[in-house]
């Protein structure tokens, strides 16, 4: 589930969005209120019911090879994502919907850019779509699917490596056994 050409997209649980309205989320780091999207490369980010915590690492520029088959493992692909096993039953039964946006009216925000953000409403292009099995997405889209007891110790070793990263909704995962 990826946008097309000029468009972003907005994953909810919620199928009756009509319009988009700039607010400040109860967890935003940001004080100014947004709409937020993602384009294309972020999109696995989201595949994951909402307040699922995940922990993602992907290869980059200046990833070690030996990072790589650390976290990722040996001939496993560029990309890893975990979750919680108490999230997995939520991952397969989730029903998740995709808004087209259109892509002009967001800029990027962060650095690197993780999400687009447009700081007036902005209305779908069309009626949301469902978004099919999630873990199958990740399968076609050759991302590593890691289910863990706990997320922490896969998260420190992430963070310590050269490998991109980002984390969601971490606050929802059971605590650290470290």
């Amino acid at each position: 589930m990826r946008p097309d050409t000029g468009q972003v997209l907005h994953f909810s649980e919620d199928p009756t969005i009509k319009r988009f309205v700039p607010h400040v989320a109860k967890t935003s780091r940001q004080s100014t209120p947004y709409v937020w999207a993602v384009r294309a490369d972020r999109c696995p980010d989201y595949w994951f019911p909402r307040h699922c915590p995940r922990a993602m690492a992907w290869k980059g520029p200046r990833t070690l090879a030996r990072d790589v088959e650390r976290i990722v493992g040996a001939a496993c692909g560029e990309r890893v994502h975990a979750i919680e096993y108490g999230w997995l039953k939520a991952m397969m039964e989730v029903r998740l919907y995709a808004y087209r946006l259109p892509a002009a009216a967001f800029v990027p925000i962060g650095e690197p850019p993780h999400a687009v953000v447009a700081d007036a409403p902005v209305e779908p292009l069309g009626p949301p779509e469902p978004v099919p099995d999630l873990i199958e997405l990740h399968e076609e889209a050759g991302i590593q699917l890691r289910v863990l007891d706990n997320l922490w110790p896969f998260w420190n070793q992430v963070t310590a490596s050269t490998m991109e990263f980002s984390g969601i909704r971490l606050r929802n995962a059971r605590r650290s056994t470290s």
